[in-house]
């Protein structure tokens, strides 16, 4: 899928509702997953609880919008602490009387943050908490196995790569989390796992598209370090370079990018 993504019922557990946020960073824009277990899964027909991954911006028809698909709702989680998943989140869970829980506990109202492997339990459905920093410090991904999907917030998207903008985002545990997703996916049985992302197309491949990511990611280095012997000095000289074929607009978000490489490349056994 390469198109424009309006969200919508994704399978029997999962619905996505779109925001209306479109830019350069958040594709066409992010990504509110509702999940909740389908009636026969230990789910009801009516009044089975959901929970609701990463409202939003504070934009209250959106929020709304998400509260008549998703009520009543067990727990609002967070994906990581950047605006466009988490200021709309007070305010959501304000509506929908539930708690708020994330990795890093300044964004957790009324609950405890979330622990790498703990799995949470609503009427039915299972959620996998793994932990996936890089994109930032407090990056997490959820696996729900009962319907072969990884969400994976901005950890990787639907379309294009995510952005790993130094300091904050962090090269080294960035690839060390994708290697902990590709295993993840990987024990799910059945077949491959689908990829709902925070921003972009769900996709049907999560264990492929993880593979093509650490590929871009160590093609990325090599240009770093080419870029480097041929002379660059800075970020900014090794954007220019090395990204020369993308949109001037993101070089600003690529030069974060490039200090990030930077600093993986300076601290790696010589």
């Amino acid at each position: 899928m390469t198109g424009r993504f309006d969200g919508g019922v994704v399978s029997a557990w999962a619905t996505c509702v779109r925001e209306d946020n479109p830019g350069h960073m958040t594709l066409d824009g992010t990504n509110t997953w509702i999940l909740r277990a389908p009636a026969g899964d230990g789910g009801q027909a009516h009044g089975a609880r959901s929970i609701v991954v990463d409202p939003g911006e504070l934009d209250e028809p959106h929020l709304r919008r998400v509260l008549e698909l998703a009520a009543p709702v067990a727990f609002v989680l967070l994906t990581h602490r950047h605006h466009d998943h988490t200021e709309g989140a007070a305010r959501f869970a304000e509506l929908a009387a539930a708690p708020v829980r994330a990795i890093d506990p300044s964004l957790c109202l009324d609950a405890d943050p979330l622990v790498d492997g703990e799995t949470i339990e609503v009427d039915g459905l299972r959620l996998e908490v793994v932990a996936s920093p890089g994109h930032t410090t407090d990056s997490v991904s959820f696996l729900l196995r009962d319907d072969a999907a990884l969400l994976s917030g901005d950890t990787i998207l639907g379309r294009g790569t995510t952005v790993v903008a130094h300091p904050d985002g962090a090269l080294g545990p960035y690839l060390d989390s994708l290697r902990v997703l590709r295993a993840a996916v990987d024990s799910v049985e059945g077949g491959p796992v689908r990829l709902y992302p925070g921003h972009g197309p769900v996709l049907p491949d999560a264990g492929a598209v993880i593979d093509g990511y650490r590929a871009h990611r160590e093609e990325r280095l090599t240009q770093v370090r080419e870029a480097l012997d041929a002379g660059a000095e800075s970020a900014d000289d090794v954007v220019r370079t090395v990204y020369a074929d993308v949109d001037p607009i993101l070089w600003p978000a690529a030069t974060l990018s490039v200090r990030a490489q930077l600093e993986y490349l300076q601290a790696a056994p010589s």
